[in-house]
C-alpha cells in the first residue's frame, strides 16, 4: 500500500509529507521509502499559530481559523506528494496535525489536541484520511506520546536480529527530545525526556526579532560560553526526576519558564544562554541514555543537523556509538513523517498500533479517526497478525 504521513512538530517551522510503501508479510513490515516533500506554513498561518500557542492565550474563534488553515496547507501538500512521490497512485493519507495542546496534570495525560481538519485533506486529494492518533491512547490510560515508538521497536528489533544482542536506543531530537528503548530482553518503554529544540528555538526567535527561529548549524551555542548558575537551575526541574512513561511540551518548556529563571539573574549574552540551553539538552539526553545503558543509539530530527548539539552528546556518552537515521536507511528529516504513515497502515488493518509498555496505556489501541475518501474508505484485507520486525528497502520496487 502506498501512504502518505503528514507531519508537523513542536517546532512548527514547516509541514513535512512523506510517502512510503508498506507491505506486511508474516510478521515482517517491509517498507520502501519514497521521499520527502515539505513546505513552510504561509505566514498567516504561522503568526497566529504561534501567537496561540502557550503560554499565550487565545479564543475559540482562533482555534477554528487555525483548524481550518491548517487542514488546507496539509491538504495541499498531501496532493503535491500524490503527485510528486507517488504517481499520483497513493491510497491513503495519515495526519500527524499540527500539536497545540498536551494536557498532563501530575504525570497523567488528560487530553491532547492537534489541528488541522482532515475533512480539506480528504475533498482536495480524494483519498482517505486517518488523522487524531493520540487521542485514542490517552483514553486507554496512555501518555499519546511517544507514537514513534511503534517503528523503532519492530525497526531496532530487525536491526538486532542481525547483529550482536544489546539494547538500543532510538533517539528523536524535535522541539522535545524522545528515546524509545529496545533492551534485548525486556519491554520496550519510551519517554519524553525533556526539551531538545524547543527553548533553544524560542530564544533564538526572541533574539532575532523573528528573523531566525533556530541556531543555524549550532553557531550561536558554538561561541557562547555555558553560564553554570542558569545550568544548574535548569537541571532542578522537577521533570526529569519523574518515572516514566511520561510526556511534555511547550506547555512546559517555553519561554515565558525560561524567563523564570533568567529574571533571577544578572543580564546573559544570547550566546551564551543558547550555549547553557544547547549544553541542557545534551546533558538530560545523555543522562537518559546512560540509565538504560545502551549499546547504541540513532538519532533522528531537526538537532542531528546542528552539529554543537551532535558534539555535546558525543562528548558526554563516550564509547556509545551515535548514528543517524539517515546512515541506516530513514532520512532523519522524514523518519516522523514515516513512522505515522505506518500507524495509519496499521489502523487501515484494523491492527493496534501502540505498544502499551511505551506508553503507558492499559492496553494496545487501533488507533485515530477515518474520514472516507472519495471512493469511500481504503480497501482493508483479512485479518493480519502484528509485525514483530521492520525491514527498510532502499532500492527501486
Amino acid at each position: 500500500m502506498l501512504v502518505i504521513g503528514l507531519m508537523s512538530g513542536t517546532s512548527f517551522d514547516a509541514v513535512d509529507a512523506g510517502a512510503v510503501e508498506l507491505e506486511l508479510t508474516g510478521e515482517t513490515l517491509r517498507l520502501r521509502p519514497m521521499g520527502l516533500v515539505s513546505q513552510p506554513y504561509p505566514t498567516e498561518i504561522k503568526q497566529p499559530l504561534r501567537n496561540s500557542l502557550p503560554p499565550h492565550a487565545t479564543t475559540l474563534e482562533q482555534v477554528c481559523r487555525l483548524d481550518t488553515g491548517i487542514g488546507q496547507a496539509f491538504a495541499d501538500l498531501a496532493v503535491r506528494a500524490n503527485t510528486d512521490l507517488c504517481g499520483g497512485r497513493a491510497e491513503l493519507v495519515v495526519s500527524h496535525g499540527q500539536t497545540v495542546f498536551h494536557w498532563t496534570e501530575s504525570g497523567q495525560v488528560r487530553g491532547t489536541l492537534q489541528l488541522g481538519q482532515p475533512a480539506w485533506i480528504a475533498e482536495r486529494s480524494g483519498l482517505s484520511v486517518v488523522s487524531d492518533l493520540r487521542s485514542r491512547d490517552v483514553a486507554a490510560g496512555g501518555q499519546g506520546a511517544p507514537l514513534a515508538s511503534t517503528l523503532d521497536v519492530v525497526w531496532l528489533r530487525g536491526r538486532r536480529h542481525l547483529s550482536d544482542p544489546g539494547t538500543s536506543v532510538a533517539l528523536n531530537l524535535g522541539g522535545i527530545a524522545n528515546i524509545t528503548v529496545v533492551p534485548a530482553e525486556a519491554e520496550p518503554f519510551a519517554y519524553d525526556t525533556g526539551p531538545a529544540n524547543a527553548l533553544i528555538d524560542a530564544v533564538v526567535l526572541e533574539a532575532t526579532k523573528g528573523q531566525c527561529d533556530y541556531d543555524a548549524d549550532g553557531a550561536l551555542a558554538a561561541s557562547g560560553q555555558l553560564h553554570p548558575e542558569l545550568f544548574e537551575a535548569l537541571l532542578a526541574e522537577p521533570y526529569y526526576r519523574v518515572p516514566a512513561p511520561k510526556s511534555t511540551g511547550k506547555e512546559l518548556f517555553n519561554l515565558a519558564y525560561l524567563r523564570g529563571f533568567t529574571s533571577r539573574l544578572p543580564p546573559i549574552e544570547t550566546a551564551d544562554l543558547v550555549a547553557t540551553l544547547t549544553a541542557l539538552t545534551a546533558h538530560t539526553v545523555a543522562s537518559a541514555v546512560r540509565d538504560v545503558q545502551a549499546d547504541e543509539v540513532i538519532a533522528s530530527g531537526g538537532g542531528t543537523r546542528n552539529p554543537t548539539l551532535m558534539a555535546m552528546l558525543r562528548d558526554r556518552l563516550p564509547g556509545v556509538p551515535i548514528l543517524t537515521s539517515d546512515e541506516l536507511g530513514l532520512a532523519s528529516a522524514a523518519k516522523e513523517a514515516y513512522a505515522f504513515a505506518v500507524l495509519g497502515y496499521y489502523t487501515a488493518l484494523g491492527l493496534p498500533a501502540t505498544i502499551p509498555s511505551c506508553t503507558g496505556a492499559r492496553h494496545a489501541s487501533v488507533l485515530g479517526s477515518i474520514t472516507p475518501g472519495r471512493d469511500g474508505l481504503p480497501a482493508r484485507p483479512g485479518h493480519r497478525v502484528a509485525p514483530t520486525r521492520l525491514e527498510i528497502h532502499r532500492g527501486p520496487p
